[in-house]
């Protein structure tokens, strides 16, 4: 793509790249829109430096691209849930995406994408790790190709969310939006729908059944895809900055946030972009 308004400088060859010649504060233009949403696709994630952008102005820029998703349960900022607190600090006994997934991919249209704007950070850790599912899926055999492609998978999230005996990740929360947990069945393979490209869709947080094979084949062809994303061969790696922002394409893309900063404090928003229902 030929970039008239906006610098794209890619972190590597297959995913991520890091803009620049924008300033968030203000509305996007349409030509400059156009080129942030083509880079959005051709990489994967893109990532915005030095934004000191507010509330109001992190939900402008998410709207831009579509209406806004509502997450089932986390914790909102200012009573709006279209703003998701991302907050860890000495007090947390976990934190909000260690392991590899696509955002809420349980819900049945999860998320086109994630905008997550960082204020403040640990003195040092607390990289996001991005991994290529276009990548994932072009490293496969052949043979692995034909037996994943026809098949679908089951996303849940009560495991996750509620956990047992309440004691999941918001299994005590009091911001429970809905009467009950997503879950739904995807492809195990998607086609994005603007790039056309298969991305391979599962992932260790949500995914938690094959459909149309036997439970252990299934556990097997899971574990295998799990760790098969992990590869660093498919990955970037970002280091964040104050006011940093990441933009990520939850279609083609897996993430995965490092706790390597206990006790230190990390904490952001997040406005995500409501997506469609995954199809082959």
């Amino acid at each position: 793509m030929d970039y008239r308004h906006i610098s794209v400088d890619p972190l590597t060859p297959t995913i991520g790249a890091e803009i620049s010649g924008v300033d968030l504060r203000e509305p996007l233009d349409d030509a400059t829109f156009e080129e942030v949403h083509g880079a959005l696709v051709a990489h994967g994630v893109v990532f915005f430096r030095d934004q000191a952008i507010d509330h109001e102005q992190h939900l402008a820029f998410g709207r831009r691209f579509g209406p806004l998703h509502v997450h089932p349960a986390a914790p909102c900022v200012d009573g709006n849930p279209e703003l998701m607190l991302i907050h860890t600090d000495a007090n947390s006994t976990r934190q909000n995406g260690e392991d590899w997934h696509s955002d809420v991919s349980c819900d049945e249209e999860p998320p086109m994408g994630s905008v997550l704007h960082l204020h403040r950070i640990p003195e040092s850790g607390g990289d996001t790790l991005f991994s290529c599912m276009y990548a994932a899926w072009e490293a496969l055999s052949e043979p692995m190709k034909a037996l994943l492609a026809p098949l679908e998978a089951r996303h849940e999230s009560a495991h996750l969310y509620d956990g047992v005996n309440g004691r999941g990740l918001y299994g005590d929360a009091t911001v429970r939006r809905r009467n009950e947990w997503p879950s739904a069945v995807h492809p195990v393979v998607r086609t994005h729908p603007v790039s056309g490209r298969p991305a391979l869709y599962v992932n260790r947080i949500f995914t938690r059944r094959i459909l149309g094979v036997t439970e252990r084949e299934s556990r097997a062809l899971l574990d295998f895809l799990f760790e098969h994303v992990t590869n660093p061969h498919f990955q970037c790696r970002f280091r964040w900055r104050e006011h940093s922002v990441a933009f990520w394409d939850n279609r083609c893309v897996q993430h995965h946030a490092m706790w390597d900063y206990y006790p230190e404090t990390r904490t952001g928003t997040r406005v995500t972009v409501a997506g469609d229902r995954p199809f082959r």
